[in-house]
């Protein structure tokens, strides 16, 4: 693994955009340590990606296990040149029946668990000099979408979030920025669309390019916005959507 180009670690890594993510990592020599919370898909993950990729078991929702994994991995691997914010969960219900509990739940995983590995990533990341961090977001923080308000409040803090890193931590060698995935094909986004045809219709009524995404398609923006090819890029949201964001 330190024959590598670069360290990475991508929290949400064992399915969907982080493990395409983590597989377009690894295809391009970029050593990359998966975050999450079920071991057995983490470990099949990481199996099927080869010698570059390994993983940690975490539920980062549990924001004081977060500093001593952060070291951990320093201690194994040493200090991460790339930090991508992908793990997120969702919930699909009426504002009206939308507890504290749950709201506080979503928050604590999307939005307080993102500052805190970033904030310990950020610190090790200082003393190099250098780093790329990528935080995801999402179409519901482009518009507003019924019945996902806190997911929604969640995303928006994180373009919010993206751009008072960006300026604090750009002068340090630190670029941050972050993708605002449209509708992609996953298991995530099968869930919310497959059980209401409504909802599905719509999307792609108002994408431009008339279909969903593919987990690839977000891969190859966050290897961009990761990698070297965007040196002299920082602070920027970058759809990727197929025009869903600007679609009529």
């Amino acid at each position: 693994m330190k024959s590598a180009n670069k360290l990475a670690i991508i929290t949400g890594g064992g399915s969907g955009l982080g493990l395409a993510t983590a597989k377009k990592f690894t295809e391009n020599n970029i050593c990359t340590i998966i975050i999450g919370r079920d071991q057995h898909k983490l470990q099949a993950a990481a199996e099927s990606l080869g010698l570059l990729c390994s993983y940690k078991v975490c539920d980062l929702g549990t924001l004081e296990g977060i500093p001593a994994l952060v070291d951990e991995i320093v201690a194994e691997h040493g200090t991460p040149d790339i930090l991508i914010n992908n793990a997120g969960i969702n919930q699909k219900k009426p504002f009206t029946e939308v507890t504290d509990a749950d709201f506080q739940q979503i928050i604590q995983t999307n939005l307080l668990a993102v500052f805190a590995i970033s904030r310990e990533t950020v610190k090790y990341m200082i003393e190099a000099g250098s780093g790329s961090i990528v935080n995801i977001s999402s179409m519901a923080s482009q518009y507003g979408l019924p019945f996902v308000i806190a997911y929604t409040a969640t995303k928006s803090a994180i373009e919010g979030m993206t751009r008072a890193m960006a300026t604090e931590l750009s002068p340090l060698g630190i670029r941050v920025n972050c993708v605002a995935p449209g509708f992609i094909a996953t298991d995530m986004s099968a869930k919310a669309l497959d059980n209401d045809p409504n909802r599905k219709t719509k999307v792609l009524s108002r994408t431009p390019m008339g279909k969903l995404g593919e987990p690839l398609d977000i891969a190859e923006a966050i290897f961009y916005l990761a990698s070297d090819a965007s040196k002299y890029t920082t602070g920027v949201i970058l759809p990727v959507d197929g025009g869903n964001s600007i679609g009529f």
